[in-house]
C-alpha cells in the first residue's frame, strides 16, 4: 500500500472492528479471519470497490508530479480462504510507468474492509524491476489488516498490514464530517485518517468521501495526492 510513513512505538495496540483481533502487543498480533464471515464484494460507503470504476489521481512532491490510475477490476484472488477484490494501481511519471501494483481487499459481514496484500513492481529507469514491496497474508507469517473500519469514528490505532520488518503500516481515524475540495469535486462528510509505519519515518493524512472512497492525502513531507476524475468502464 502506497504512502509515506512514520516511526511509532513497538508496542502499539491494535483496535479491530468486525473480525476480532488480539489486543496484545504488536508482536502478538493475530487477527481471527474466518472466510465464512466475508462478503462477496466490497461496498463500504467510504471504501466502495465497484468493478469497472477507474480513479485518476495526481500526486505532487515539490517539482515532481506523478499520475496514478486506480482500476477496480472484475478479478478476484483467494487469500487465506477469503475471496478478495483485485484493485490495479499504475503510477506514471514523465510518461513512464514507475510502479505497477495489484492490491487485494475484502469486506467482512460486519462491514470492516480488510487488506490482504499486494503484488507490486517498481520499475527503475534502467529497466530493472523490484518486487520487494510485495507481500501476501498467510505467506511467511504475513497477516491482513484493516483499511477501513465498519463504522469509522475517532479512536485507537489499528494495523493495516503485518509482515514483520517488511510491511507494518498503521492507521487511525482522527476525524469525521470533514469537507474536501479536489479537482474531481467537493465532498462533505469525509472520514480523515492518519497513516504511518512502525518501521519508517513520516506520516500521512488521508480523506475518504462517502460513496467515493479515497480523495486526498497530505504527507508530513509535503507530498499531496488528489482525485482528478472518476470514470466507469
Amino acid at each position: 500500500m502506497r504512502f509515506t510513513t512514520l516511526a511509532c512505538a513497538a508496542l502499539l495496540l491494535v483496535t479491530c472492528y468486525g473480525c476480532s483481533a488480539t489486543n496484545k502487543p504488536a508482536t502478538s498480533y493475530q487477527p481471527h479471519i474466518d472466510a465464512a464471515n466475508f462478503k462477496s464484494r466490497v461496498d463500504h460507503p467510504y471504501f466502495p470497490l465497484d468493478p469497472g470504476t477507474v480513479f485518476r489521481y495526481v500526486e505532487r512532491d515539490g517539482d515532481e508530479q506523478s499520475e496514478i490510475e486506480t482500476t477496480v477490476t472484475t478479478e478476484t484472488k483467494v487469500v487465506m480462504g477469503v475471496t478478495c477484490s483485485v484493485v490495479h494501481d499504475v503510477e506514471s511519471r514523465d510518461g513512464r510507468v514507475v510502479e505497477d501494483t495489484y492490491d487485494w481487499y475484502a469486506q467482512d459481514k460486519d462491514g470492516t474492509v480488510w487488506y490482504f496484500g499486494e503484488a507490486t513492481s517498481e520499475i527503475h529507469r534502467d529497466g530493472s524491476v523490484s518486487t520487494s514491496g510485495s507481500w501476501e497474508a498467510g505467506v511467511n507469517g504475513a497477516l491482513p489488516g484493516i483499511i477501513m473500519p465498519a463504522n469509522p469514528k475517532p479512536g485507537g490505532p489499528y494495523r493495516q498490514e503485518y509482515a514483520r520488518g517488511h510491511a507494518e503500516d498503521m492507521g487511525q481515524v482522527i476525524a469525521v464530517g470533514e469537507s474536501v475540495t479536489v479537482k474531481a469535486g467537493s465532498y462533505n462528510d469525509c472520514v480523515k485518517t492518519k497513516d504511518w509505519s512502525a518501521i519508517e519515518r513520516g506520516h500521512e493524512f488521508k480523506w475518504y468521501a462517502r460513496g467515493v472512497g479515497f480523495v486526498r492525502s497530505l504527507s508530513s513531507g509535503g507530498e499531496v495526492a488528489e482525485l482528478v476524475s472518476i470514470t466507469r468502464r
